[in-house]
């Protein structure tokens, strides 16, 4: 058995990197680890892995990622995500988990979750 400890790394393909950057830096607070303008990449930090922002041409299918938030972020997400203009579903608990949820879209639709697990 592989004994797996976590997620490093999320590739996040999207149509517009300036748009996608400026949402996931300016909204969600990720930080800029290193911008690889021949693919063109923007590897952004979140917590202890990466984000990798990654433009394409054509189609995006739309994906679900979800990201790791103390409940108290997620209170405070709500109002910050909604002056921005982005729709928020939530909080829900999720008692299976059990977490706390807050659901919302980036830019370009994909399904986005901050999950505090309690």
């Amino acid at each position: 058995m592989i004994d797996v400890r976590g997620v490093c790394e999320v590739a996040i393909k999207v149509s517009d990197l300036a748009r996608a950057e400026a949402f996931y830096c300016g909204t969600l607070g990720l930080e800029v680890g290193l911008r690889d303008a021949k693919r063109p990449w923007v590897f952004l930090r979140a917590g202890a892995g990466m984000v990798v922002l990654q433009q394409q041409p054509g189609p995006i299918p739309k994906q679900h990622f979800a990201f790791t938030a103390s409940e108290e972020a997620i209170v405070r997400a709500v109002d910050s995500l909604e002056r921005a203009g982005v729709a928020t579903a939530g909080p829900m608990v999720h008692d299976w988990i059990p977490a706390v949820s807050l659901y919302f879209a980036d830019p370009d639709g994909h399904d986005l979750e901050l999950c505090a697990p309690r």
